[in-house]
Order: C-alpha cells, then structure tokens, then sequence
C-alpha cells in the first residue's frame, strides 16, 4: 500500500488519490463518507471508497459487476462505458446515476454501500446523454436530474439539460429543457459534469468548464431548477501547477465544514484527486481552495484523527482470489482466473488472434498507475506447454510495454520483453530474449519521474536484477490513465492451453 496524503500533523498534501480516480463525486452519510469514479469499459466498474476524514481513502467494493449491454463490452472499450457518476443517499438508499454516452444514463442503488446493488436501469434513453445528476428536494419532494452532452455522439456539447424526475428514479417526467446554455456564457466552452445540490434557498450546480487539461471550475446558481441560472468562475489554476482543476464534489461534515474535491489531469498518470477546503462569500456564492486556487499543502478537516490508508495495491492473491484493485479491460468470462487451495494468482492461457497487442485483449487484469516514483513487480511461473504460450506484466496505455515468459517451439522457457508504439499494430522485441531452465522469474517495472519506465528481471540465481531494453514512456489509453496489467495468453487453437502463476504483487514507493 503506498501512503502519503496525510503528513501526519494535522495537515495533508494533494493529491489525496494520487492516482486515476477520474470524475470523483463525494458523499457524506452520518460520519462516513463515500466516493466513486468513471471507470468507464473496466469490469467491475464504478469503484466506491470509503473514508472518515477526506484524506485517507480505502476502496471498499463495486457498484457495478458487468456493463450493460454486455454483449458490446466483451472487447475493451475505453473511451465508453460508465462517464462521471453521481453519488446520492436517498430514502435509506446509496445512488449512483451516470451517462453512458452510447446508450443513455442508468442508475443503481442499493441499502448499503457494500450492496447488494440492483442491475442497471436505463432511466433515459439516447446518445451522447452524459454526466447525469439527480436531485430530491426534500422542500417539496419534487426529484430533477440533469445531465450533459457528448458532441462526439449527439453533435452537442456546452450546455445542461434538465428534467423532472420519478421520485423512485426509474424514469423521466417530461422531455427536458435546457436549463444552461454555456454558449451564451462569454468565454466558456466545454461546460460538462454538472453535480445538483439545494442550498440556502437556491439549486446549485458545480461544474466544469474550459476543457479537462486547461479549464476551471464553475458554479451556477438559480432559485427555479429550470433556471435562469448566474454563474462565477470558483476555482482556477492561478500561479499554481494544478491545471485545469476539474469537476467533482461537494461535502459537508458533521463539524459543518465544507470540502471540494476534484480532479487534475496528469497524463500518463490519468485524473488524480485533490481536496479543497470551501467557503461561502458574503454574496453567497462558494470559495474554493486559496482564495480560488488550487492549495497543495492544507489543514486536515476538523474530524477525527484516522490512521494512514490508500487503496490498496499489492496483492498475495489467496485462494488465487485477486483483490479490489483489480479490472479488467473488458466484462470478464469464466475460467479466466481459477481459485485453488494455495495463494497465487492463476490466469489461463487464453486463446486469442490478437495475442500480439494487448489494447485488443479483455483478458487483462489491471490497476491503476500510481502518480509517484516506485517499483512494481511480481513473481510470474509459466505452467503452460503450449507452443507460443506467454504471460508477464504489462504496462498499457496508447502505446504499451510488457515483460514476461513465452514457451518457445523447441519446448523451453524465454523471458521476452516487447512493446509497441501507438500507431504500432503489432509488438516488436525491446530486447533479446534468453532462455529461463526453472520457467520462472521475478519481474519489475521502475517507474521513475514522468512515467519514465525501466523494465527489470531477476531469474533468482544470484545475479540481481538485470534490465531490460530502453526506458519506456507510459502514456494514457484514450483519457484513462496507463494501467499495470498482469495476463496470460496462447495462441489461436483447440483445448485448453495451460495456465500461469503470479504470486507476491507488490508496488514500493522509493
């Protein structure tokens, strides 16, 4: 587990997730508050975290276990999927609303955060519906929502429509109006991931706007949902190093303090999440971080003291049971992994015509990349006889690089090392393979600054590590974030084509 957003004296740095946790949106139920994300074509999807104090965060399960239409996601898909969700309590249940910009928006819920969530429902049909949000007013027991557009899908972008909504949110009540029209708001553009609050008399929304990398976060306020609506600009990048501070949530603790939390685009590293200590002006209109900047170094909210946490990376995969860190690229089959007796991981061979490019493949279970300097590595056995055979660790994104085993036609084990660039078809070789007699090696990638990476091996003869082939530039996988994957794969043929093993998944900061 890798720590560091509590400093440990009553302050905390950001980012307090320092890793792609991307379109955060934040809830407070009694004394525990709640987080989930775009997890957009990975299975399980919509992660949820859990938290006492805003800073130490620990990833406590899933919302989501398949996308639907399931039959659309049996291939990655990373620029679909689950696009900012929103995170309501409501009648004694947790809610999670999001637009899938091919599909419409869904909603589940769920007595508990742990579940058992309901399966999706379609509460709007449509494309490029996007960034939904709903709202109870529990002044008069009205119910809205309000979503964005994807002008990739509908040809639309920059504006916010409402609705009136089903109490019991399995449905709409009326056709929608456009309720902000960010062409009409000088100097904005890409106005998106609208989240809905009720507030001293007036409807709230926070969003985004400017573009994920260069933008700024806006706040919008009316005394009719349907507006008209004012807007102020209430947290931009200043004189500081936090680009584009991007949408997220808004939340109250129990001491009455107000928080922010959002996002800031990193590349390779995809959107980590800041904290931001919020305010209210004499106007009434919110104040976010310094002054309306970005603060990197704050004072803890006034809760009480939690120990260090983060979500978890590493991973002893007892049972051969991998743990919450862990989606794949895809909705998962089964037979992909199998639980045994002993701990280890053990990924099945699976037979694939794309062996030679990992973006093609759903069978490719990964974590996010951590946003500091580290080493991630594993032990990896190759138990497959298959000609072609090969398993290893990956590291994915546009471009992607992976170092690992492979059973050769003559019946040995080589350790190979390949990558291939993001106009590339096909991986080449990074390095010249050689032949492992014990057909097991520990591996590493060091991941230095910039997500500048050195792939490394150790085949336990006393040798240390050796490396392997150039440094590796990690890049981002459309706008997700490069991914650690771990996989195991044969070629095109008939019957079952082995297995191989992982064991001891660890991820050290240095």
């Amino acid at each position: 587990m890798i720590t560091g957003a509590d400093l440990g004296d009553g302050t905390y740095r950001n980012p307090v997730l320092n890793a792609d946790w991307s379109d955060p949106d934040v809830l407070r139920v009694d004394d525990d508050f709640y987080l989930t994300a775009s997890s957009f074509g990975r299975a399980p999807g919509l992660p949820l975290l859990h938290s006492r104090d805003l800073v130490n965060w620990t990833l406590v399960g899933h919302a989501l276990e398949r996308l639907q239409p399931a039959a659309e996601f049996t291939v990655p898909r990373h620029d679909c999927g689950v696009w900012a969700p929103s995170l309501r309590y409501h009648d004694d249940r947790f809610w999670i609303f999001w637009g899938d910009p091919d599909h419409g928006i869904y909603q589940v819920n769920a007595p508990a955060v742990r579940g058992p969530w309901t399966s999706p429902h379609l509460v709007k049909e449509g494309k490029g519906l996007i960034d939904a949000c709903p709202l109870w007013d529990e002044e008069t027991g009205e119910a809205y929502l309000v979503h964005a557009w994807a002008r990739s899908r509908s040809g639309v972008k920059n504006r916010l429509t409402g609705h009136r909504m089903h109490p019991e949110g399995t449905g709409l009540l009326d056709e929608g109006k456009v309720i902000v029209d960010g062409d009409r708001i000088p100097g904005w553009f890409t106005l998106e991931g609208p989240k809905l609050y009720k507030h001293d008399g007036w409807f709230w929304i926070l969003a985004p706007a400017g573009g994920v990398e260069t933008g700024w976060q806006g706040a919008l306020r009316s005394r009719d949902f349907f507006g008209p609506y004012e807007e102020r600009i209430v947290l931009e990048q200043g004189d500081t190093d936090v680009n584009g501070p991007h949408q997220g949530g808004w939340a109250r603790t129990s001491a009455g303090e107000d928080w922010f939390l959002h996002f800031q685009q990193r590349g390779p590293y995809g959107r980590v999440v800041h904290l931001q200590p919020m305010s209210w002006d004499a106007d009434g209109w919110p104040v976010m971080g310094d002054a309306g900047a970005p603060v990197a170094v704050h004072r803890k909210p006034d809760l009480p003291v939690q120990p260090p946490a983060a979500p978890a990376t590493d991973d002893d995969f007892p049972g051969g049971r991998y743990g919450r860190q862990w989606q794949w690229t895809a909705n998962p089959q089964d037979g992909w992994a199998t639980q045994h007796s002993g701990d280890g991981l053990r990924l099945s061979c699976v037979r694939s015509a794309d062996a030679h490019d990992l973006r093609k493949l759903p069978n490719i279970l990964t974590q996010r990349l951590p946003g500091i300097v580290c080493d991630a590595e594993v032990e990896l056995r190759l138990d497959s006889e298959e000609p072609g055979a090969r398993a290893g660790l990956a590291l994915l994104g546009d471009s992607f690089g992976w170092i690992g085993l492979e059973r050769a036609d003559d019946g040995t084990v080589r350790l190979v090392h390949r990558f291939a660039e993001s106009v590339a078809e096909r991986e080449r070789d990074a390095g010249r393979p050689r032949t492992v007699p014990e057909g097991r090696v520990r591996l590493r990638i060091a991941i230095g600054a910039g997500a500048r990476c050195r792939f490394a091996y150790d085949l336990g003869a006393g040798d240390g590590w050796e490396p392997s082939g150039p440094v590796f530039a990690a890049t981002p996988w459309r706008w997700v974030g490069a991914l650690l994957g771990l996989f195991a794969l044969a070629p095109v043929g008939g019957g079952h084509a082995g297995a191989a093993t992982f064991t001891q998944f660890r991820v050290s900061s240095l």
